[in-house]
């Protein structure tokens, strides 16, 4: 009986570890992040305080959403081998719905 042949309860978790982990980044961590980055964005353009350093952390933060939103969500779905267009579905739902959200809640509390 060769002992390789056979795999174990061990072998098995990490794999559904890193299905677990890469769900909560995808379902809360990804969404959050975005919608506070939605009210940030919108916050600054209304506020029209067009400053250097207000300038550059609105771009840098505009990069950081793409890269997460590409490498967290978008790659991870292909890599589970799920189909392009339910890996930008993923992207729409957990990335793109809540910064329009985020940007919404502002121009409602900027408004009233």
């Amino acid at each position: 009986m060769n002992s390789h042949s056979q795999s174990s309860p061990v072998e098995a978790r990490p794999g559904r570890r890193h299905a677990f982990f890469s769900d909560l980044v995808r379902l809360i961590l990804v969404p959050v992040i975005l919608l506070l980055s939605g009210l940030f964005t919108a916050s600054f353009i209304i506020n029209r305080s067009y400053t250097w350093p207000g300038t550059s952390r609105a771009l840098a933060l505009t990069l950081i959403v793409l890269i997460l939103s590409r490498e967290f969500v978008y790659k991870e779905q292909l890599s589970r081998n799920e189909s392009p267009g339910r890996a930008w579905s993923s992207v729409l739902y957990s990335c793109a719905l809540p910064y329009v959200v985020g940007v919404v809640v502002m121009v409602l509390l900027w408004a009233f």
